[in-house]
């Protein structure tokens, strides 16, 4: 996928749900991984020419895990001129070796977002912005579906009430292959989790059968997509309907 397709799939989604407004700070939490380096190159692309004003910066939560080498990342932040944070923390051993979680993902992101949200108000940022994809969502809705026993998925847009910051996920028209696809093109140095429930969680289990439903029902995710956006979930704000370039119609 090329930087341009990548700047329109952002533009579509930051203007069909009003993500950016003039003189946002906006931090970007990043992980390492394809997702949060590909925003990097979105939010930076759009930057340039988006007809509202903001700011970047690139934060970084570090589990203190150990071998977690963020050089190559802080490298490309350097070159695309976004000033990076990383917040050192012991999220890692209070979960694994003091509290011995059996499901640990739900603490440690809420952990993470605590710290990531913390650096944010520090830096004087007023939005957050999340690497998550289309894929993200249908997964997230799955987990609700099966754990949870009802329809739901994250908003585009969430208003954190307690800290006044906003959370946006502006790569939401993306697929994953999109997102692969680029990382690959661009070469992005993606760095591998030290997390060791990686691949063990309820979410790679909610991947797998939304890919096996997929491969069985072809085009079954982007019809579950479809049933997300027009589900009428509690904490979506309505959609600005938009034409085929991302610009809200009758603007």
């Amino acid at each position: 996928m090329k930087l341009q397709q990548l700047y329109s799939y952002a533009r579509r989604a930051i203007d069909t749900w009003q993500m950016i407004d003039e003189g946002d700070k906006i931090a970007i939490g990043v992980s390492g991984g394809k997702d949060s380096l590909t925003m990097l190159y979105a939010l930076k692309g759009l930057q340039r020419f988006y007809p509202k004003h903001f700011e970047l910066e690139a934060i970084t939560v570090d589990l203190g895990l150990g071998n977690f080498n963020m050089d190559p990342v802080k490298c490309l932040c350097d070159e695309l001129d976004i000033h990076y944070t990383i917040v050192p923390t012991e999220i890692g051993p209070i979960i694994f070796d003091h509290r011995h979680e059996k499901n640990p993902c739900s603490l440690c992101a809420k952990m993470r977002k605590g710290a990531l949200n913390n650096k944010a108000l520090e830096l004087n940022c007023n939005k957050i912005a999340y690497g998550h994809h289309r894929d993200d969502l249908v997964e997230t809705m799955l987990m609700s579906l099966i754990y949870e026993g009802h329809f739901y998925a994250f908003p585009p847009v969430t208003r954190l009430e307690r800290t006044g910051l906003t959370v946006i996920r502006p790569l939401l028209y993306m697929t994953e292959p999109d997102i692969i696809g680029f990382a690959r093109k661009q070469n992005l140095p993606v760095a591998k989790s030290p997390c060791p429930a990686n691949g063990h969680t309820r979410r790679e289990y909610a991947k797998q059968l939304m890919h096996q439903i997929n491969r069985e029902n072809p085009g079954a995710i982007d019809k579950m997509f479809t049933a997300i956006l027009k589900g009428n979930i509690p904490d979506w704000s309505p959609a600005i309907p938009s034409d085929r370039y991302g610009h809200p119609e009758n603007s």
